[in-house]
């Protein structure tokens, strides 16, 4: 057994959520927990919402409420939605607990004593308008590399090239939309980001499984321009975390908060401190994942995250770990995905564009459809385009007409020739017959299906492991059609017998592999099948063992229909509906 840690890029609190961010590191990291505890691996798997920062208060304004208020309600409502696709976090933290502050404090302070701090006067947009200073994302512009006119003055989310407010063509507050800003001095923290560069690239050149995608981006990072550059880590705000020195003042920096991309990443370590203090644990419970002097050194640890994290996870999250000269557990393998796309462009919450977590629930409540369609169709190798159409494919061919089609047929088939003699449930599974060469062949076949599959799961390659289940349930349908047993039954009894047998066998087999994209329907073939919920940990260890799991007597009924086909008519409808983009 296995210790696996697992975070997810932790979704920002300023709204709904939408699919973008959902499939770009939620539903991947979920559904690898998942299939990493049916393997019965110890896992942890730890997110939280990310609340500091200028969007927070900018957010909170507009819906006219104090900051803590606005976080303290996004934080359930995200949650809930979570919570509603399905979601299996270990423990879904917040930024702003008492378990960050004093860890982003400590570490800085850590950062400081190892000579990685330096204090940094800049000239910074002063708007007289709003009687304030405007840290990046107050201010908003064109941007000078690729021309997006809504650029922000941290990062444009268009081209996602990082930058400086002065650095805006065209520049004004994000508050008022004033354009008489001034350049004032103010000073700031600085981590000495460009002192760690050579301990970085080596850490990064050691890392032969990142992905070409997140490889490249750190590595430009790194060596673009004049190189690693420092980065300031502190704001003039208000929300966020005091600047101190672990529990002492830091002179000449009062009144600011730290930068939210220098709080934010440690709350995955503070998030399992929540953890341990909610289930009443001492603190070494939550340890034993993070330091390596207490357990750690033997814990696999998986990020996953869109592309526009990457250069945050690996550069100046590690750059703050390693520079506390304190023995944390550091990244084994970062999972990045490109960009799904909507109706010829991006998803944005900023800008409302894009179908959102509580609209997808509202006109499609069986999350499976989701995870199934967004999963099976992941932004791994490059960008990738959700439209209805696609869907309703997944939903209506692959769901519906293969998984669906096949656990019904053979249950009611079994119902309606092999009833149970004991009442309810309402079939059993018969005695009689023996394997023949179609049984054979289907064992062959699902050998070598299953060591693919769990290789594309320990990999975590998402689109290949579901085009593989895909293939797998299609295996099912595929020997049902040719044993036919309603004919069989006619002459030789005791093979369709067999072939029932079988057939049933498949179906708890397809609960047990389908539960890290489909746990719902899982959940209910279990059911169906009389089998408690633990049977999803009985893993197979090879096709011949799954096929013959559930013997003869074996009391089952036919369960509800698991997927509802999606209309034509349903889709346009639909398509009508979120044409224009905007949610």
């Amino acid at each position: 057994m296995a210790r696996i840690l697992i975070t997810s890029a932790l979704p920002y609190i300023n709204g709904v959520k939408h699919l973008g961010n959902l499939v770009g590191s939620i539903l991947p990291s979920c559904a690898y927990a998942r299939f990493m505890r049916q393997r019965g691996h110890e896992v942890m798997f730890l997110c939280a919402t990310d609340e500091h920062g200028t969007p927070a208060e900018i957010a909170a304004d507009k819906a006219g409420v104090p900051v803590e208020t606005y976080c303290a309600e996004m934080f359930e409502v995200q949650k809930g939605l979570c919570e509603g696709f399905g979601v299996s976090w270990d423990w879904f933290g917040r930024s702003s607990s008492a378990q960050n502050r004093a860890l982003t404090q400590h570490l800085a302070g850590k950062l400081d004593e190892a000579g990685l701090i330096s204090e940094v006067e800049e000239r910074q947009f002063y708007s007289p308008t709003d009687g304030r200073f405007l840290p990046d994302r107050y201010v908003e512009g064109t941007c000078p590399n690729c021309g997006y006119a809504r650029a922000r003055g941290d990062q444009c989310e268009n081209c996602t090239k990082l930058l400086d407010p002065t650095d805006l063509l065209d520049p004004r507050s994000a508050i008022s939309g004033a354009k008489d800003l001034e350049i004032r001095a103010t000073k700031h923290l600085y981590l000495r980001q460009s002192a760690m560069r050579e301990r970085l690239r080596e850490w990064i050149g050691a890392k032969q499984d990142w992905s070409n995608l997140v490889s490249s981006i750190a590595y430009k990072w790194l060596d673009d321009g004049e190189g690693l550059q420092d980065r300031s880590i502190t704001r003039d705000l208000k929300w966020g975390v005091p600047v101190r020195k672990g529990d002492q003042p830091w002179p000449g920096m009062e009144g600011k908060v730290f930068y939210v991309w220098f709080d934010a990443p440690i709350e995955y370590i503070a998030s399992a401190a929540e953890w341990a203090e909610a289930k009443g644990l001492p603190d070494s419970a939550w340890r034993r994942w993070w330091r390596l002097d207490e357990g750690a050194e033997d814990v696999r640890y998986v990020q996953v995250m869109g592309k526009d994290n990457v250069p945050f996870h690996t550069i100046n999250f590690p750059a703050t770990i390693m520079g506390s000269g304190e023995p944390w557990k550091l990244v084994d393998l970062i999972k990045g995905f490109n960009w799904l796309n909507y109706d010829g462009g991006k998803f944005s919450t900023s800008q409302g564009r894009g179908v959102f977590m509580d609209q997808a629930l509202e006109v499609l409540p069986n999350s499976d459809v989701w995870r199934w369609t967004l999963l099976s169709n992941a932004p791994e190798g490059s960008d990738a385009d959700f439209t209805w159409g696609v869907l309703q494919t997944a939903l209506n061919k692959d769901l519906a007409d293969v998984l669906g089609n096949f656990v019904s047929r053979v249950t009611k088939f079994a119902a309606a020739k092999f009833p149970s003699t004991s009442g309810a449930p309402s079939a059993a599974l018969p005695e009689g017959g023996a394997p023949g060469p179609l049984e054979a062949e289907l064992t062959e076949n699902l050998d070598k299906a299953l060591t693919a599959y769990a290789a594309h799961w320990e990999a975590l390659e998402i689109r290949k492991a579901a085009s593989e289940l895909r293939a797998i349930w299609s295996l099912g349908n595929d020997y049902l059609q040719r044993a036919a047993p309603w004919s069989s039954f006619k002459t030789d009894p005791a093979a369709a017998a067999q072939t029932v047998r079988v057939g049933v066998n498949l179906a708890r087999l397809y609960a047990i592999l389908s539960a890290p994209f489909i746990p719902e329907a899982s959940g209910k073939i279990l059911a169906a099948l009389n089998l408690p919920e633990e049977t999803l940990k009985a893993w197979p260890k090879d096709a011949a063992s799954a096929l013959t799991a559930l013997a003869a007597g074996h009391a089952f009924a036919v369960p509800e229909n698991l997927f509802r086909k999606m209309e034509d008519s349903e889709r346009e409808a639909l398509e009508a509906r979120f044409s224009g983009g905007a949610a």
